[in-house]
Parts: C-alpha cells; structure tokens; sequence
C-alpha cells in the first residue's frame, strides 16, 4: 500500500509538472527501463540458480562415485578368497567398473568447465585491473560475486553533479573497458545507473529514477557510438537509490551510493555446452 501511494503522490506531482505528452513519454521510458532491469534480474537469477544446480549434481555425483568405488574395493578383495567366480558376478563386476569410468569421466568433464569458466572470468578481471589499474581505488571498483564480474565507477569520474552527460575524463575510462569488452564479444552486459537518495531538483529531470536511466544510457550511448561496442550485447538499467553499498547518513557514504555499474552477465549455456563436448569427445 505504501508503494502504491508513492506512486500516486508522483504520478499527481509529474503531472502538475509537465505536459501530459512528456508525462506519457517518461512513463513510458521508466516501463521499458524497468522490463529490461527484469528481464536482466531473472536472466542473473536462473544463470546463478543453474549453476547451484550444476555444482549440487557434481558433489552428488562425486558422492555417488565414492561410494561405487568403495564397492568395488570390496569385490577386488573378495575375489583373492574366491575359486571360481560366477558368471552373475563376472558381470556385476564389469558393470561396476565401467559405470565408475562414465561416472570419472562426467565428473571430469564438469570440473574442466568449471575451470574454464573461473579462468575466463579471471582472464576479463585481469584484463580490465590491467586497463584501470591506473585509476584511483576510490573512483574504480572490480570485484567478483558469484562468479559475475562488476565493475563500479563513481559518479565524480563519469558526471558532473545533477548531469547525465559524461565527462571528457570518462570518455577516456570508458575507452578502456571496451576495449576488454570488444575483445571478449562472447560476453554481454548491464549497465546500472545508481543514485543516493536525495531528491534531484534539476530541469529536465524528474526523480532519481529518471537519473539513474538517463545515466545508464548515456554511458552506453558512449559505448556504442564512442568505442564501437555492439549494441545488442548491452543493457541499460536504472536502479535510483534502492541497492545502496553505504548508508546514506553522511556525505562520504552518499558519494559511494552514486556510482555507474558494469556488471558482466554469465552464460550458463555456453558452461553446459562445454560439458556436453567434453562429454561426446569422451566417446
């Protein structure tokens, strides 16, 4: 209910405020905007869900073959206390040992995606820690959840106060990631735009909201345009002042609040298809 009147209380203050055209056409940026943070949020969700799922099924299957192995232990040292062995248990035994080697071989195969997919994402963190490395701490962020990789950049390096237009300086940086990013184009993207939570009264901006998205199109506007990075490989986002790193008590942490994200998106299905190759060469 609280939300719902927040909504009205804006909806009543942005009509009085602009014309009911410039109303339409902002409902309409804030609706797009946020059916692609959605989308983007369920794509990150199923990606971090699939891989729990994937990991979950390796550590099942190592227990699985744990225990096959300790089977086959036991009928190896019964077979030195036995004259003749059966044919049923001939059989049982070679069924054992070849379902521990398709068993070796799966797990096998997982672990080497695993691994190349941990080593693609320290190969883009060390790349871009390269290109940046130059920076200021307080003005560049690289970190890595979840095997996704973000890169937060502070809103004093990318805008002036109150502004979506990025800076010369910003330029530069942002020079840098692409060029990382145009030479992974297997990767995809999001960048969020972040605000603290004081009202912007600015002309030609409505909310913190509207900031944020304009902020996170005009970097990718740079990005495209600027520095030749592919368009459909990006997402813009507006997130206003609602995923705070800080709170926004004190000037210093109102500053950390207000930050552009890059957050690089995994492809699961690009980690499946390396477990399925592994899985058909071992054939």
């Amino acid at each position: 209910m609280k939300k719902i009147s927040l909504l009205i209380t804006a909806g009543v203050l942005l009509a009085s405020c602009v014309s009911q055209k410039k109303f339409s056409e902002l409902e309409a940026l804030q609706q797009n905007t946020k059916s692609l943070l959605d989308t983007a949020t369920v794509k990150l969700n199923s990606c971090n869900d699939e891989k729990e799922a994937a990991l979950a099924s390796l550590a099942s299957i190592q227990q699985q073959n744990d225990f096959l192995r300790a089977n086959n232990q036991d009928l190896i040292n019964n077979i030195g206390n036995l004259t003749t062995l059966s044919q049923k248990g001939a059989e049982n035994l070679e069924m054992s040992l070849e379902s521990i080697k398709e068993k070796d071989i799966r797990i096998q195969r997982m672990q080497d995606a695993v691994t190349k997919k941990d080593s693609v994402t320290l190969a883009l963190v060390t790349s871009l820690k390269g290109v940046l490395g130059n920076m200021s701490d307080e003005d560049i962020e690289i970190n890595v959840e979840k095997g996704v990789v973000y890169v937060s950049i502070s809103d004093k390096l990318l805008f002036r106060s109150g502004s979506y237009t990025v800076t010369a300086r910003a330029k530069e940086v942002l020079g840098k990631v692409a060029t990382v990013v145009n030479n992974k184009p297997e990767l995809e993207f999001m960048v969020e735009g972040h605000t603290d939570n004081v009202p912007i009264k600015v002309d030609g901006i409505v909310d913190n909201w509207d900031l944020s998205v304009k902020r996170a199109t005009a970097v990718v506007r740079i990005l495209e345009k600027d520095f030749g990075v592919a368009p459909a490989r990006m997402t813009a986002a507006g997130r206003s002042f609602y995923i705070p790193v800080a709170d926004n008590d004190t000037a210093a942490n109102r500053a950390k609040n207000r930050r552009t994200r890059i957050v690089v998106l995994p492809k699961l299905d690009q980690f499946y298809d390396l477990i399925e190759q592994g899985m058909s060469a071992a054939k």
